[in-house]
């Protein structure tokens, strides 16, 4: 930075202790410029795979390890009036909700907002939290997880047939894995207070109105 000097000795002793240290933070940033430089991808809205979490559906756009595990990013298209989740709360990971089409709500807190096309929304870890879609017609957002590593939990429950197909020994030992906690008892209180409903399938993909 300009008008800081840091001594070269000690920049020298902390490179050497990093180096007898074995520093795994430098591993993992040169793993993840590897990745980086592994070539261009594009995703478009007919690309990735896709699937269903029982009330709302998964799109995998950009894997952790395709990003030195930084971030991951999937398209979550939900039906009218879907449930996302329970109250849940993530111990490990940061969203960003990107809203493309239709209306997103979500409990933050204590705090409801709502959000529509071009609105980002960020939900903190170890934070209480659940979203759905506000509107009568489908909303798609984009999810940015980071770091990243939370998609496999969508992948492993897509893997279960979802929430409502899972077993829920097996669903309970994914979400201990995952370092999710979530109440399924607020499911009923948050379907009343905000006139929702369990989501039906709805294939992911977007593309911008013709103008």
């Amino acid at each position: 930075m300009t008008g800081h000097i840091c001594p070269v000795n000690t920049l020298t002793r902390a490179a050497a202790a990093a180096t007898i240290s074995g520093d795994t933070t430098i591993r993992r940033k040169r793993a993840g410029m590897e990745a980086a430089a592994g070539g261009v991808k594009v995703v478009g809205p007919k690309d990735g795979q896709e699937g269903f979490l029982g009330t709302i559906g998964v799109r995998f756009m950009i894997d952790g390890s395709e990003a030195g595990e930084r971030f991951s990013l999937v398209e979550h298209p939900m039906s009218p009036r879907a449930i996302a989740a329970p109250l849940h709360l993530h111990t490990r990971e940061d969203e960003y909700s990107f809203v493309l089409e239709g209306r997103m709500g979500a409990l933050l807190g204590d705090d409801v907002v709502e959000a529509g096309p071009g609105d980002l929304v960020f939900k903190p870890r170890n934070q209480w939290h659940t979203f759905w879609n506000a509107g009568d017609e489908p909303c798609r957002i984009l999810e940015i997880i980071s770091p990243a590593g939370f998609e496999r939990f969508f992948r492993e429950l897509v893997d279960m047939g979802g929430v409502a197909q899972a077993d829920e020994e097996a669903f309970a030992q994914l979400r201990e894995r995952y370092g999710l906690e979530m109440r399924p008892e607020t499911v009923p209180e948050l379907l009343e207070r905000f006139g929702l409903r369990m989501g039906e399938p709805l294939s992911g993909g977007w593309t911008p109105p013709a103008l």
